[in-house]
């Protein structure tokens, strides 16, 4: 097991970041490898389940543990076949924009795999 920090500085403001995050139906336009995310509801809240669909097809299941709206900060974990990983987004202010952070915690390579579509991922999430 292992733990990889991945962070992104940008632009938007942190409520903005916050909003893309929180509303599930936003995650495709800023998440270019999720095709899709098919949940119980369409709001981050604790106890939300899922999946998450790629664009090429596969589909990872998903629970979010916490949430924390007033603080910008949320913890899911999401399972592909045997691979379970625990992700952990922040969003904070920084400068004129704001920065978000993700700790992945699980198996040291499916971390390191999915570290460069999460950083695609994290830098369209903090753009204007």
């Amino acid at each position: 097991m292992g733990r990889l920090t991945l962070r992104a500085t940008g632009p938007a403001p942190p409520t903005t970041v916050w909003r893309r995050y929180a509303d599930l139906d936003r995650w495709a336009s800023w998440s270019p490898q999720i095709r899709a995310v098919h949940a119980d509801g369409r709001t981050l809240v604790p106890g939300l389940s899922g999946t998450v669909e790629s664009v090429v097809g596969l589909r990872a299941a998903f629970t979010v543990e916490a949430v924390d709206h007033r603080r910008h900060c949320w913890t899911w974990r999401v399972r592909l076949g045997p691979v379970r990983l625990r992700l952990h987004h922040e969003v904070h202010a920084h400068g004129r924009g704001s920065r978000t952070t993700l700790l992945v915690d699980g198996p040291a390579l499916a971390a390191a795999l999915y570290a460069p579509l999460a950083h695609v991922a994290l830098r369209r999430l903090v753009r204007s």
